[in-house]
Parts: C-alpha cells; structure tokens; sequence
C-alpha cells in the first residue's frame, strides 16, 4: 500500500532522514523504531504530508503523494495521529470521535440548517460509525463522559480512536503509548491487534515501547542517525547485532 522510497530531509547541514526506504503492504502491522533523534517522526511527517522531502518519493497505492497537502492525503486514506493529539477535553468521547468524520463531510450549510431525508440518514450513519469505533477500542462504557475525565490510558485510546474517525485505510500511530504503563500497554496492545481488517488495511507505528512493538507487528523497521540500519521480523530485530548495538552500546550487547 505504502512505498517509501529514497527519502531525504535535511534541515540546515542536519541530516534527519537521508536515503530510507522501506513498503507497509496490505494486512501488515509495521513499526517504525530507533532511539530518540533517529529520524522516526521527520520520516512520519514527510510521509503524511506535514514536511516535503529534499530527495526521494512517497507512493500511496501507485499514487505520488510526495509534498501534497496533509488533508489531500488524509481524504486518500493515509491518515496519521500525533504524539500529541489535540483531543477537545470538554467533548464527550463519542463527540470527540464524531468531530473526527468531518474530514469525510459533504453536507453545505443549507442543508445542514434545512436537512432533507438524505442529510439525516447521513448524520445517523456518522453517528452510528462514531459509537461502533468507541466500542471497539474498549471505552463503550465511557461514551458519554467528558475526555477531561479520562485516564492517561484512556486518552491514547481515545487518540486511536480519533484517527479511525478519519477512516483510514492505513493508519500512522505516532507513540501511542507514551506515558503508559504495562497493564495499560498491553490494553493498548490488545486494541491495535483487532483493527487490521475489520477496520484498517494497514498499520503503521513509531514508537519506545519495545514490548507493545515487538507483540503487535509483523515487520519492523530500525532507524539511527536518520538512516536505516535494519528491517526484519521482530525476532529477526530482537537478534540483530547491529540493532542491539544501537540501543544498548558494544559493550553491553552481550
């Protein structure tokens, strides 16, 4: 579905991302890692849209998406959360997960003030798909609690949620379990691995959890220093010297 190749971002003589190139096909869960400053989110952002590479070329099934504006790529299907997703507290979780369809809204403001038969079916197979995504990530019975008053678990549930609001057919997850804990990780974990299919084509993934990455994906791809120094199977990762290395410092590898 996703074929990144040869891309390249430098910002003054800083080399963030040079020469990677790595595919996502279809039903892959595949996780994008590297220590901190290895290149993970400027690669994200080059492949979504946010940044344009100096070098190289984005496809997004046999289609150029290289340097076209976020909503473009987001309205394709290609649909990427942020560390830090701007969830609006004083919302519901359901209205929160609403909110994210507007991407797919084509109703005019006539319409909207004088809705017809067709507009309020529409409306009701927003909502109806709003509920079904909160359920699926576990906080059907927070729907209709304020996002103020969910825990920090709940929240990055909350985030997965608000990108398939978008529905993607491939989503980029950019550290979504940041700040968890086990018990909340492997919550996290067990969410992510139920959504290629019924509700993704492909997943995408960056982030330091090594045990949520290693139980969720079925290829991984290691960056340092903006490049890549690997792609494997996590156990084909887990055993790679280099990788190791990266991580951990040569003298501590074995």
């Amino acid at each position: 579905m996703l074929e990144v190749r040869d891309v390249r971002k430098s910002f003054g003589g800083i080399h963030a991302v040079a020469d990677v190139s790595f595919d996502v096909r279809r039903g892959e869960v595949v996780s994008l890692i590297g220590p901190n400053g290895a290149g993970k989110t400027t690669c994200f952002n080059l492949i979504s849209g946010f940044l344009r590479p100096n070098a190289g070329s984005v496809l997004f099934e046999k289609q150029e998406v290289t340097g076209r504006p976020p909503h473009r790529i987001a309205r394709m299907g290609l649909v990427r959360s942020f560390q830090k997703t701007n969830i609006l507290k004083r919302l519901t979780v359901f209205e929160n997960v609403l909110a994210a369809h507007h991407v797919h809204g084509t109703t005019s403001l006539a319409a909207t003030l004088f809705p017809t038969r067709a507009v309020r079916e529409s409306e009701r197979r927003l909502r109806d798909s709003a509920a079904e995504i909160v359920t699926l990530v576990g906080l059907g019975a927070r729907m209709n609690t304020e996002a103020s008053a969910l825990s920090c678990g709940e929240l990055r549930l909350l985030e997965v949620a608000i990108g398939l609001g978008a529905k993607p057919r491939l989503l980029m997850l950019d550290e979504p379990a940041a700040g968890l804990n086990s018990e909340e990780a492997q919550r996290l974990g067990a969410v992510l691995r139920t959504l290629v299919g019924p509700r993704l084509e492909a997943l995408l993934l960056v982030d330091h959890n090594m045990s949520l990455v290693m139980s969720v994906s079925d290829r991984v791809v290691v960056m340092n220093f903006g490049r890549k120094l690997a792609e494997g199977t996590p156990a084909e990762i887990r055993n790679d010297p280099a990788v190791i290395e990266a991580y951990l410092g040569a003298e501590t590898r074995h």
